[in-house]
């Protein structure tokens, strides 16, 4: 880091105006936006070696959260050395936001699965990222409950993966603008459910 330092601060200045001027355009397209400057919203270039000490000192990539009423249930973007991906929705929620989720879904889950099995969304995204599942219903309901399987997850979150050249296009503002607009209502959907 010391050798590089200077450029680091370079590119940091760079994705922070950039993550500005995709900031400035989602105030405009959604009134529940809450405005998110690109400092605010970026992320560490440390890693947590408290949690994962063997991972390295640095991240290999820029990341930050717009849309960031908490530090979870943003909207994800990240470029990386190895990863280009954007993202939202609830990766691993602390036990009292995964509890309010699946309340929601018990009261109505159809909304959710609707959104989900749009054809939009899955042509975009590919549906729900994939991640741990419960193997047993969770406390409080049974296996035969209709949305069982949207019960068992212990992630709710949506993505799309691209490339260091898609970045470098002259739509690629709009490609993330586009992202934003259909992941929106699964977002919604989600940020009621923790709020409720």
């Amino acid at each position: 880091m010391d050798a590089n330092r200077k450029e680091y601060h370079q590119v940091r200045n760079f994705f922070i105006e950039w993550l500005d001027t995709i900031n400035n355009e989602l105030v405009k397209i959604d009134d529940d936006y809450f405005d998110t400057p690109g400092k605010k919203a970026i992320n560490r270039i440390n890693n947590n070696l408290m949690f994962h000490p063997n991972r390295p000192v640095y991240k290999d990539h820029f990341a930050g959260g717009l849309d960031q009423v908490n530090k979870q249930g943003d909207f994800y973007i990240e470029l990386g050395v190895n990863e280009c991906f954007m993202g939202g929705g609830y990766w691993h929620p602390s036990s009292k936001l995964l509890s309010s989720i699946r309340d929601a879904i018990d009261y109505n889950g159809e909304e959710l699965l609707a959104i989900v099995n749009k054809k939009s969304f899955k042509s975009t995204f590919g549906g729900m990222l994939n991640a741990e599942s419960l193997k047993n219903s969770p406390k409080g309901y049974s296996n035969d409950h209709p949305y069982i399987d949207l019960l068992k997850m212990k992630s709710f979150a949506a993505g799309w993966t691209f490339t260091q050249q898609e970045v470098l296009l002259k739509n690629f503002d709009k490609k993330v603008i586009g992202i934003y607009k259909e992941l929106l209502p699964f977002r919604r959907y989600l940020n009621e459910a923790v709020t409720v």
